[in-house]
């Protein structure tokens, strides 16, 4: 394949402007998935819109800007994503069981993580985006490629991504600051018995309904539909005695539709999720087993120099994947303070390995926004925990140490998805890997320094566990960890959500998307299934429309989201009160949301 760019070519690339502004977005997008993941489980891909807003800003105040240059600005601006994803899916268990720490050590545990990440990508990136190209689509680093060129001819979308973050920041100071309605809208019905229906109508929820698509969206809505309008009910009816039932500890009689579901269905949830988890891993096997082969091949032969490499085949040197880990372990070891022993650090490496190359296979599969990386964080986790179960350190100090590792493995995970993707559109534009990878280390500096104290505010204003911010990944590792090396984890319900899995597997239907609906609170689903109907609205326009709608509904992620970290902060200090009720009853919610989303298809749907 011809890139876009000759690799003979000279042209400007790694520029301080593209530093500087990548940096920035990087931060922004950070900030923004931090408060979406905690809040409805999911991170979406920061490339397309960061593509989009640096084409436009260079433009603005740069005469002379190449593709290069702005490809190097959304591969900065990616890794704030990357590190997000990687803190916020596991630092909330240590907060949840009284551990958390310090805004220091979680910009060290980020950093050094994300360094391992993209180290580990090193070896695997010739074989899997280079000699498997075709194999591999790697959907949203092709998309990416593809806006960067139309850009070249004249590229005017930005204005869209800039009205979506504009909308979206507006809509949360109208329901979050000025009380007008109520984010969730919910109605509680007789029949069945304490059945409960709400709509989550924040436009952060809308623009992953619209990104995901409908049939995502559908799956995800079923999934909550199953657990709070079935099994919650159903629970209901025959838990009619006045004993509580393990895990509880009063009756079911006693109990909320949310007690339910935070007592009951979420481990339910987490059964469905891990066995999707295993059968996504165990339908990969083959290639994961491929490019590990390669990968070891590479590093066996590190030094053997290639001679006479284009500039479009270098990447960082195989010695500084090895000289960088290594350093990297004996920091993690030797620094005072840190929870962990030295097989826990052992463990984190090699499983940390394979997991960047069964994650940059599956991104390249289906994408960023699709992938399990949080499922391959929590198989980690169980996999420390059973052996320090075997090995009898049962200590509260252990689950805390495993605890810790899994910051730096998920963050490493999280960093492969998004390389893999950005290394992806630079193979195809013509880019430098090994700028690229240097770009990717400079970028998550201010996402890693930032995002322990976006949890800090988050949990003050929000608290983490609650149904504002229910951090469900961070709530399933604290349960796992706990119940593993405690020994009281309710193996009945996780066996039932196991259960369900295979039959959906049996059906041949996706079972990640299901499982996260039927662990997540049913406002969030629904919300993310209006997004959903919205965009099969759309999709049913010209290519162009679906492209704007991407770069739209980014837009309304990253205003909503910036603006409810900023809120939080306002909730610190005493300036905003998040638990006020909406003056305008739940109808106008809906409404309200509705009317957004007709607004995103009006607006994508123009010429």
């Amino acid at each position: 394949m011809d890139p876009y760019v000759a690799p003979g070519a000279r042209m400007k690339e790694f520029t301080l402007r593209a530093i500087v502004l990548g940096m920035l977005l990087s931060l922004l997008f950070g900030i923004g998935n931090a408060y979406l993941g905690l809040k409805v489980g999911t991170t979406v891909s920061a490339s397309i819109p960061a593509a989009v807003l640096s084409m436009a800003i260079l433009r603005a105040f740069f005469k002379r800007v190449t593709i290069l240059e702005n490809n190097m600005v959304q591969t900065i601006a990616s890794v704030g994503e990357g590190v997000a994803a990687g803190v916020i899916f596991t630092a909330p268990a240590l907060f949840l069981l009284g551990e958390p720490p310090s805004i220091f050590r979680m910009f060290m545990l980020s950093a050094l993580g994300g360094v391992l990440g993209v180290l580990f990508m090193i070896p695997m990136r010739r074989y899997i985006i280079v000699e498997e190209h075709a194999k591999f689509p790697f959907p949203e680093g092709t998309a990416c490629a593809e806006i960067l060129k139309s850009g070249e001819k004249g590229f005017a979308q930005a204005k869209d991504a800039l009205i979506g973050i504009a909308t979206g920041a507006l809509y949360k100071v109208l329901s979050g600051v000025f009380h007008l309605w109520d984010e969730v809208a919910s109605w509680t019905f007789t029949r069945p018995e304490r059945t409960t229906f709400g709509v989550d109508c924040t436009p952060a929820l809308l623009g992953v309904g619209c990104i995901i698509g409908p049939r995502i969206a559908s799956y995800l809505f079923v999934g909550g539909v199953l657990g709070w309008c079935v099994i919650i009910p159903l629970i209901y009816a025959f838990g009619t005695g006045t004993t509580a039932i393990y895990p509880a500890t009063h009756p079911v009689s006693q109990m909320t539709p949310d007690e339910i579901w935070s007592n009951y269905v979420r481990y339910i949830g987490a059964g469905a999720v891990g066995i999707g988890g295993l059968l996504s891993l165990i339908r990969i096997a083959p290639v994961i087993r491929k490019t590990l082969h390669v990968g070891f091949k590479e590093l066996v032969s590190a030094g053997q120099t290639r001679k006479n490499l284009p500039r479009t085949d270098r990447d960082i040197s195989l010695r500084w994947l090895i000289l960088g880990s290594v350093a990297i372990v004996l920091f993690l070891w030797l620094f005072p303070g840190l929870p962990m022993n030295f097989l826990t650090i052992c463990l984190l490496v090699l499983l940390g390995f394979f997991f960047v190359a069964v994650s940059a296979i599956i991104v390249g599969i289906v994408g960023s926004t699709s992938s399990p990386t949080s499922g391959m964080t929590i198989t980690t986790l169980l996999i420390t925990c059973l052996i320090f179960l075997a090995i009898g350190w049962t200590e509260r100090s252990y689950l805390i140490a495993a605890l810790t590792m899994s910051i730096v493995a998920n963050v490493a995970i999280s960093l492969s998805s998004t390389t893999a993707q950005d290394l992806k559109t630079g193979y195809l534009l013509g880019a430098t890997p090994r700028l690229q990878q240097i770009g990717e280390i400079i970028g998550m500096i201010l996402p890693a320094v930032a995002i322990g104290g976006t949890l800090y505010l988050l949990n003050t204003a929000y608290t983490f566990g609650s149904s504002k911010m229910p951090a469900p990944q961070g709530t399933l590792m604290a349960l796992v960890a706990q119940g593993v090396i405690h020994g009281d984890i309710p193996l009945g319900l996780v066996m039932i959500g196991v259960v369900i899995g295979l039959l959906f597997e049996l059906l041949k239907l996706p079972i990640l998307p299901f499982a996260i609906g039927l662990y997540l609170p049913l406002p969030l689903s629904s919300g993310i299934m209006v997004g959903g109907v919205f965009s099969a609205i759309i999709g049913r326009g010209t290519k162009e429309s679906k492209d704007r709608s991407i770069l739209a509904s980014s837009g309304l992620v990253a205003g909503d989201a910036c603006m409810g970290v900023l809120i939080a902060l306002f909730a610190v200090l005493g300036w905003v009160n998040t638990d006020a009720h909406g003056l305008l009853p739940s109808f106008v919610s809906l409404l309200a949301y509705l009317l957004v989303g007709w607004g995103l298809v009006v607006l994508c749907k123009r010429k």
